[in-house]
Formats: structure tokens, sequence, C-alpha cells
């Protein structure tokens, strides 16, 4: 689930604002959810969670004297560097600005009554056709489908994928739950790479994730977890953690 971060000084507006996102992410089904519609800069940086990265809809000019959504904008990518953001303002020629900030705006709505919801249903398409083309960038998020809805996990949140007990279903444990959904763990293999190790045929781990090892035993734990390390991937798994300057427990094969 993604977080979306609004801020509008102009209450009206964010009000509309809001309406249009949550109409967009009920029609479209998208793994999103509105999660603050703030007035002012110091609010919506109050309710910032550790959860990121997130989508942010800042109005350029917020009346509060220091800030501005440019400013806002650059206080947000020091506590959230991937996150997206998206201006509104009541001006078409202010995309330059960003240049003196230093910030990459994903885009710019401009504040007309009679397009503000199609201009919001245009912006939140090209975020998910983004995140949706991020499936590809393991660094970032791993996408899946859930029924009609597809979700977007980002990959420091998940600690090892199982083969589920359902024929052509994979559960996928991050560290606040587990998502059963239709997959194939040897293409989960192939598309997350390195940073993922097959332990065993029913196991795909997170290999920064793991918290303890014994090899010997064909041990590991992971998020409190314990999974399984096959006879045949223990020697690679141990030349890999060992290249990584991390300990493989006792009796470990070479």
């Amino acid at each position: 689930m993604i977080d979306i971060y609004l801020c509008d000084d102009d209450e009206q507006i964010c009000r509309r604002v809001r309406e249009a996102l949550e109409k967009k992410i009920l029609m479209e089904e998208y793994d999103m959810r509105t999660e603050c519609s703030a007035g002012s800069a110091e609010e919506l940086l109050g309710s910032l969670k550790e959860k990121r990265p997130n989508i942010y809809f800042l109005d350029v000019e917020l009346g509060e004297g220091h800030w501005d959504g440019f400013r806002l904008g650059r206080e947000i990518r020091r506590r959230d560097p991937g996150g997206i953001l998206v201006y509104l303002t009541g001006y078409k020629d202010l995309a330059f600005r960003t240049f003196e900030y230093h910030l990459e705006a994903f885009d710019y709505i401009v504040k007309r009554p009679e397009r503000l919801e199609s201009d919001i249903s245009r912006v939140l398409e090209a975020i998910q056709e983004r995140l949706i083309r991020q499936r590809h960038s393991p660094d970032q998020v791993y996408t899946l489908r859930v029924g009609n809805t597809l979700r977007h996990i980002p990959v420091e949140e998940i600690l090892f994928f199982e083969t589920a007990s359902r024929p052509h279903h994979v559960l996928l444990h991050t560290r606040t739950g587990r998502i059963d959904f239709a997959g194939n763990l040897g293409e989960i293999e192939r598309e997350l790479g390195e940073r993922f190790f097959r332990t065993h045929r029913a196991y795909l781990v997170a290999l920064d994730r793991i918290e303890e090892s014994d090899l010997g035993r064909g041990r590991l734990r992971v998020g409190g977890q314990e999974c399984p390390v096959a006879r045949s991937a223990r020697g690679r798994l141990a030349r890999t953690l060992r290249a990584q300057g991390r300990s493989t427990g006792r009796d470990c094969p070479a």
C-alpha cells in the first residue's frame, strides 16, 4: 500500500483534491490510500510515517511565511528520497523553480476548477504506470496482483517468499504480515536478482534480512521466522554470506 500526502492551505481545494484522489483510487482499485490531507507544511511533516516511498501532492503557494511548496518538497526529499512529488499551482510557468531547489517533480497540476478532477486522474494513471515499470527495478518495489488489485511492496520490507499450499500460489512474508498471490518462485527469483537467494525449492530469502544462520543444520532465521536451507544450497549460501562478511554458523560446508 502506497500512502498519499496532500498539502494545500485552501480548504476547499484540499477537499476537492482529496475527493478526486479517492474516487480514482476506488474506481481503478489502485493499491494506494490518502493518508493525510494537511493545511500546512508542519501538519504534513508531523504526520509522516516511517513507511516510504510515498506520493505527495503539494500546493506551491503555501501562505506560511518560511514555507512554500518547494521548501516543503526539499524537506520531503531529505526524509523520503524516493517519494513522488506532484505540485498544485495557480500558475503555469513554475517548473524552473524545481531546479533552484534541486527537486525532481513528477508533474504540475494547474488549479483550474473545471479540469481539476481529470488532471488528478491523469497524473494518478501516470504514477501507476511508473510503479508498474518499477517492477523491473527491484531496488525499489515489487509489484504483484491480488485479485483485481495491484500491490506495490517496497523490496526493503520483504523477508522471504514461500511456495503456498495452493497450486501455483506463493506466500510473500513482510515485516508486517503475509500476502497470498498467484505466482512462480522461479520467475520471482529471476526478477529480483542477487539480493535474494533460493535456499530451498520452496523458499526465496532476502539476503539482507537474514538474522541468524546455522547452515550445518540447514536453518536460517529471517524476520523472527525459521527458513530451511537445502543441503544442495548450503555451500553456495555459505560462500555468499562469507563474501558479505557475515557468519554462517557452525559446521558450515565450504
